[in-house]
């Protein structure tokens, strides 16, 4: 019953205090995308993957770490677009100027990620930057639209991944759709088709996230998600033994894989579990308690910041002076443990004595 209460009392109080679980959840996932970022571009650097269960868990392509993490802080974007967006939507005046300010920040990160992505290849940002010109739109639809959209992302992707692959296998190179030209064409079927974290998928996370947004005031949205969560991680898992167990065809193993490149329905529900669980069991640990989740709420609101000094370090020390050298997972896990207990310190420190992050300054200071 206190558990209730509490939730109910601080989203109740959201119209004029920020919410501590969302931001502790985007630090924390955070720390999981600087760890999974740090391992690939090292391996990709000349480091193996290395052999072993920890080795296989830690894969940051095929793993069942892979892309969580990323999942997790988009799932958090779509909550935090309802929380922004909550009290426009009585008045159209304050709806018109919601629109623009998230068209604005939208673009903002999607500009500034094609520059990011010179340097740091498959950075999220470029995809972070297109959900929120789509939540322009998203913001003020009624929840079954919302859900019909997410809908409609994650089956449209499995149906461009199943055609690639039969295009291949019929020994076609549909290079049109996945390597075209840069243009105005080519930047929209790589922020939809290509790339890490394309819209179709990944869009229905985003939805996701702006529906358990709306949920937040409810007293029964903790459980809620904790059930639905678990539910479809498990269920996927279910799904993708027993198809692999089967006697099938390679597009079948696609179809039931959990892996991110697989794209799959079954992937979705996997990922979308897994962030569902860890919103509400960080959001519960935010709320009970607050002085020892501090950290993480602070480094939270500085994300964009830390995202990109992450970058910043990792090309410094690996590429410009070469301390630390492309070596096995160890190595990966101690650079990343490293920048975070530098980060979240900073990051506290900052946020205490003069509140928003460099970045965020710049990114409010354009997109509004």
């Amino acid at each position: 019953m206190a558990l209730r209460t509490t939730t109910t009392t601080s989203v109740a109080a959201g119209a004029t205090r920020r919410l501590a679980g969302p931001d502790v959840v985007r630090g924390a996932a955070l720390i999981g995308v600087v760890v999974m970022n740090y391992h690939g571009y090292l391996v990709i650097r000349g480091a193996g993957l290395g052999t072993g269960w920890l080795a296989d868990l830690f894969d940051p392509w095929a793993g069942p770490l892979s892309t969580r993490f990323a999942a997790t802080f988009v799932l958090v974007a779509g909550v935090g677009v309802t929380l922004l967006t909550r009290r426009s939507r009585s008045r159209a005046d304050r709806t018109r100027e919601m629109r623009w300010r998230l068209v604005r920040r939208g673009a903002v990160l999607y500009v500034g990620g094609l520059f990011l992505d010179e340097i740091w290849r498959g950075t999220i940002i470029t995809y972070y930057g297109a959900m929120f010109v789509i939540a322009a739109v998203l913001f003020t639809l009624d929840s079954r639209w919302i859900v019909a959209i997410g809908t409609a992302a994650v089956g449209a992707g499995a149906l461009v991944r199943v055609w690639i692959f039969w295009e291949v296998q019929d020994g076609r190179s549909p290079t049109w759709l996945t390597s075209p030209p840069t243009s105005a064409r080519g930047l929209l079927f790589d922020v939809f088709v290509n790339g890490t974290h394309p819209l179709l998928p990944w869009l229905g996370f985003f939805c996701v996230g702006i529906l358990l947004g709306r949920a937040l005031s409810r007293p029964w949205w903790r459980p809620a998600a904790l059930l639905v969560g678990g539910g479809l991680f498990v269920g996927a898992g279910v799904v993708s033994a027993a198809g692999r167990a089967w006697p099938s065809t390679d597009v079948r193993r696609l179809i039931v894989s959990t892996t991110p490149a697989s794209r799959s329905p079954v992937y979705v529900a996997s990922a979308l579990g897994t962030a569902l669980v860890a919103y509400a069991v960080l959001d519960w640990l935010a709320n009970r308690s607050p002085a020892a989740t501090d950290p993480l709420r602070r480094a939270g609101q500085l994300t964009l910041t830390l995202y990109l000094a992450h970058i910043v370090v990792f090309n410094f020390v690996v590429d410009w002076v070469g301390w630390v050298r492309p070596a096995g997972l160890g190595t990966s896990l101690g650079f990343a443990l490293a920048f975070w207990v530098v980060g979240i310190a900073a990051g506290t420190w900052w946020q205490r004595r003069l509140g928003r992050g460099p970045a965020e300054r710049v990114y409010r200071a354009i997109g509004g």
